[in-house]
């Protein structure tokens, strides 16, 4: 290859990189937008629920932290909601099929998500938490199962904080 040549394939390869780097959520800057596809087929984007706080949450069936964090999540959800938050529960790949999960996902306050598009994902591992503040600023993101006192120092704060104009 030539040399001219190869230094413009390596900055095009620089330039994939960062402008995909630039899209990746950072805690503290505004969060990428996602479009999530819920089990019964309709669609959500984080645009769509500016005004709310955001928990997404990415979990396995065969992850003990994750049924243990679900329930927990679910029970949360169902006492803030009516204060502004939305938590989705997306699966990730390596579990049981979709069809499997109905009456789990039947049973849960929880929105259930089978896809995202957006650069969000587990990190290190499962269950991994994204949370989006009122104004669309991501303020956490880290792989490790909530507890409810985690749940509780974290969105309580965003809870009670006015959406923007």
């Amino acid at each position: 290859m030539r040399p001219v040549m190869a230094a413009a394939l390596i900055l095009g390869l620089i330039d994939i990189g960062v402008a995909q780097a630039a899209t990746k959520p950072v805690v503290g800057e505004m969060a990428p937008d996602f479009e999530l596809t819920l089990i019964d087929g309709s669609k959500v984007t984080l645009a769509e629920l500016k005004g709310q706080v955001v928990l997404l949450n990415f979990w396995a069936t065969w992850c003990v932290p994750c049924r243990k964090e679900l329930p927990t999540l679910d029970s949360y959800y169902g006492l803030q909601k009516k204060h502004g938050l939305k938590v989705f529960a997306i699966t990730t790949e390596g579990s049981v099929p979709i069809a499997q999960l109905k009456q789990l996902f039947a049973a849960m306050h929880i929105p259930s998500a089978k896809r995202i598009k957006g650069p969000y994902g587990p990190l290190t591992g499962v269950p991994t938490n994204f949370v989006i503040d009122r104004a669309g600023r991501l303020r956490y993101a880290k792989s490790g199962a909530f507890e409810l006192d985690d749940l509780n120092a974290l969105l309580v704060p965003l809870l009670n904080e006015q959406p923007p104009a």
